[in-house]
């Protein structure tokens, strides 16, 4: 909601004036005229009635960076594990999250760590089990993570954070999980997204994550990159997706591994105002792919067609990713979704 134009003053300015000029007229010898004009009024300093309004206040949605109303996003944010195996597909309410972080899992696969807030589904899923990065990337955004379990060495480390756990199978997620019937078990738990949010509603909304701008027009990579009209990414054997500029929606659209369109199960094609590939080391820890959230490397940032190199870092679990150009400046993105892809340093990114 942008700021009300504002408006020219106006002015009222009267002015008045008389004049009267009386002469005798009698049969005796007429006297000298004898002036009667009134003196002139003095003329009286402008009115001014001024009909400026002033700017209305907002908020910035702290996922996003768009304008919102004051005080309009109190509720705290939704973080979720969401399969993406090919049997998941399409995930359900996927398109309408703030920000989306894809990550190596087991098999040559990825799963997706997706964080609502600003706008929230009737439902989203379906949700898998946690890994041990979950609780590096989720931390910084406080809020709730929903999730159907998972080896109980990760499940401890994601519950000694800040984040409430919700996790399928407990008492106090019966009422905003259950298993659909749209895809075989594991991979059909489902949660009800705004009742579960509901449930928590003393927990604190997050703080901003990203750097934004006022404008896509002013974010860096639209102002300081080089022109760029796709991605190519190489996580593992069975996760290859890209990703391809569209000018009429001003959006990356996503391709899924094999070359079809990536869509939701509303139809919408999944799509991200800013794309932003991050280099990451994967270890493998007991047979289960771990990227390291913590340290530094190099980074791309796409937005507006444009792709600027970058550099990211995160201090430690509780710090966002933070992104600075080849002068150490803060990367700032456009006002909108983005998506996070923690590509492993073994993989390969190509952007043309």
């Amino acid at each position: 909601m942008d700021r009300p134009a504002r408006r020219r003053s106006t002015a009222v300015i009267a002015l008045g004036a008389a004049a009267a000029l009386l002469v005798g007229c009698t049969g005796a010898a007429e006297p000298d005229p004898v002036s009667t004009s009134a003196a002139p009024e003095a003329t009286p300093e402008p009115a001014f009635t001024s009909t400026y309004v002033a700017p209305e206040d907002f908020d910035l949605a702290p996922l996003t960076g768009e304008r919102i109303a004051v005080g309009g996003l109190a509720a705290p944010s939704l973080a979720a594990k969401i399969d993406n195996h090919p049997r998941a597909r399409p995930q359900i309410g996927i398109d309408r999250a703030d920000i989306v972080f894809e990550e190596l899992v087991e098999g040559g696969l990825t799963r997706y760590v997706a964080v609502w807030h600003s706008d929230i589904p009737a439902e989203i899923g379906p949700i898998r089990s946690i890994r041990p990065m979950d609780p590096d990337i989720i931390s910084p955004l406080r809020g709730i993570v929903a999730y159907s379990g998972g080896q109980q060495r990760f499940v401890d480390m994601m519950r000694a954070t800040d984040v409430y756990n919700a996790i399928h199978g407990q008492a106090d997620t019966d009422a905003v999980m259950y298993r659909g019937g749209g895809a075989p078990a594991p991979h059909n738990v489902i949660v009800r997204a705004p009742q579960l949010i509901a449930q928590h509603s003393e927990l604190a909304p997050p703080q901003q994550h990203f750097g934004y701008a006022a404008e896509a027009a002013s974010a860096t990579a639209a102002r300081e990159g080089a022109p760029a009209s796709s991605a190519a990414l190489v996580f593992g054997s069975l996760a290859t997706p890209s990703w391809a500029w569209d000018a009429g929606s001003a959006t990356w659209l996503r391709t899924m591994t094999g070359g079809a369109p990536d869509v939701a199960a509303g139809g919408a094609r999944l799509s991200a105002v800013n794309l932003v590939i991050v280099r990451v080391p994967v270890d493998v820890i007991q047979d289960i792919p771990t990227t390291q959230m913590i340290g530094s490397g190099e980074a791309w940032v796409l937005q507006a067609g444009k792709a600027l190199k970058a550099t990211w870092s995160k201090a430690d679990r509780s710090s966002p990713v933070r992104l600075v150009d080849a002068n150490g400046l803060a990367v700032r993105l456009a006002p909108g979704n983005t998506w996070v892809e923690l590509v492993p340093n073994a993989g390969s990114v190509a952007i043309g």
